[in-house]
């Protein structure tokens, strides 16, 4: 907004000029999770690690059907 405001221009002015763009097919939005993230070797190291294990079904908590059985597992 304040971009917009120093540029002299309303911002929901911007708004109708991306989504214009963005119908027309001149403008395309990259979200966040697109794979650009660039990530230290460990933590790199432990999400492989972390995917592998989630293939594989291990170390993950078993799902519940209500309330009171994650109770009891948290008790026990």
């Amino acid at each position: 907004m304040a971009k917009a405001q120093n540029e002299g221009i309303a911002f929901s002015s911007v708004l109708k000029f991306a989504t214009k763009a963005f119908v027309d097919g001149d403008f395309e939005l990259g979200l966040v999770g697109s794979g650009s993230e660039k990530f230290n070797a460990t933590t790199s190291r432990e999400i492989k690690r972390a995917l592998a294990d989630i293939a594989k079904g291990k170390n993950m908590s078993p799902s519940f059907s209500s309330v009171a059985e994650l109770r009891k597992s948290l008790e026990s």
